[in-house]
């Protein structure tokens, strides 16, 4: 798969999805929306890539949405413009609902969109410096897209401040605010990304893919609603193959088969037929 403004690279159980135009601070245009959206849509079927790291080339993560772009489309009133909103839509609702665990790595700015999207991550790492920021009031418009992932994010209390006034803060604010889960030094990050990624690789990736779907699910549910569903998940997902290897690997004092990095033949005292994770 070839793209312009994104790179995709696979290194099972990891994707890297890099958003890729510097020059212009990985600004969003359509084409880079539609683009990150076909990344999320082809690995969301991949049960080989457990985790997805989600980052922007060149030290900035995202500065927001292309203005020069959305003013150009935005001034003939005559164009209908459903398909540019519709688009950014569905990205956030692929990334949010990826059945990996999706990791943001973020640097330099995440600003409007960009901030959107660290919304959506299920890790966020940034670092101190990073400048985060719902800059759209100041310009005549609302983060609309956006703004149920804010909310949810980061609370009404810290939404309602920084949607209405559009500040901005660094990355040990964005910590405070629950915005994102790490902040560290600059030179730091590569080194928590990595931690992050080895405790992704000791998780079963049915497990990953089931426990995000469950989260997703009962959210915003009342927990009498679920409870029967819930049940019937744990009990489902016991009986499975994964859960089978992960308790018998904890009883038995040794590392599950989808954690380990090498090509060990499957133990002797199991089953040779079952397929390796």
């Amino acid at each position: 798969m070839n793209f312009e403004t994104i790179t995709l690279k696979k290194e099972e159980p990891f994707a890297f999805v890099t958003l890729n135009r510097p020059d212009v601070r990985n600004a969003m245009n359509q084409q880079m929306i539609s683009e990150l959206l076909q990344a999320f849509n082809a690995l969301r079927e991949d049960r080989g890539v457990r985790g997805i790291v989600l980052s922007g080339a060149g030290g900035t993560f995202c500065a927001g949405g292309d203005l020069k772009e959305m003013q150009s489309a935005y001034a003939n009133p005559q164009q209908d413009k459903s398909d540019r909103t519709q688009q950014f839509d569905l990205l956030l609702r692929a990334v949010n609902s990826a059945p990996q665990v999706v990791i943001a790595k973020v640097e330099g700015a995440a600003m409007g969109g960009g901030f959107g999207l660290v919304c959506v991550s299920d890790f966020a790492i940034t670092t101190d410096d990073t400048i985060f920021g719902l800059p759209e009031v100041r310009l005549g418009i609302v983060p609309a897209l956006i703004s149920p992932y804010v909310i949810q994010r980061i609370g009404l209390t810290h939404a309602r401040r920084l949607m209405l006034t559009g500040a901005r803060f660094d990355g040990v604010e964005a910590a405070q605010y629950q915005l994102v889960h790490e902040v560290c030094l600059p030179e730091d990050i590569e080194e928590r990304v990595e931690i992050a990624m080895a405790d992704v690789r000791e998780c079963a990736p049915g497990a990953i893919a089931a426990c995000k779907k469950l989260i997703l699910e009962i959210v915003d549910e009342h927990f009498e609603a679920t409870a029967i569903h819930r049940a019937e998940l744990l009990n489902e997902l016991r009986r499975g193959k994964e859960g089978q290897e992960g308790m018998l690997a904890f009883i038995r004092k040794r590392k599950p088969r989808w954690s380990r990095n090498d090509e060990r033949p499957v133990p002797a005292d199991q089953n040779p037929d079952d397929t390796r994770f």
